[in-house]
């Protein structure tokens, strides 16, 4: 996915601060990495006629690997989580992407 990103991506990310740019987008994504393994499934794709909106539906099935500041302890927990994203695209890329899910349904799946 870093690949199709413009060089000034905006990332919102759910319950935290935007993120500008590829670097800070790509920093993401290798926190995600180590921090979590995940598979999305039930994947739907929707995009606006025009090409400048995309969105897709999803459930995240993941393993929760190392413990993120703020919450709960990881100990290799397993969970299943409805999300979504979307996405402004520009010149073929991806020039913001947002993401949002369930925060209090994650932590009790980890927690229980």
């Amino acid at each position: 996915m870093l690949a199709l990103v413009t060089d000034d991506v905006a990332h919102h990310v759910n319950q935290g601060a935007v993120r500008h740019g590829r670097a800070a987008f790509a920093e993401f994504c290798a926190h995600m990495g180590r921090s979590y393994a995940e598979r999305l499934v039930d994947v739907v794709i929707l995009a606006a006629p025009d090409g400048t909106r995309a969105a897709a539906e999803f459930t995240v099935h993941g393993t929760y690997l190392a413990t993120d500041p703020g919450l709960p302890e990881a100990r290799g927990q397993t969970y299943a989580l409805p999300a979504g994203s979307f996405f402004a695209l520009r010149g073929g890329r991806i020039a913001r992407v947002t993401t949002y899910y369930n925060l209090q349904d994650w932590i009790a799946q980890v927690s229980g």
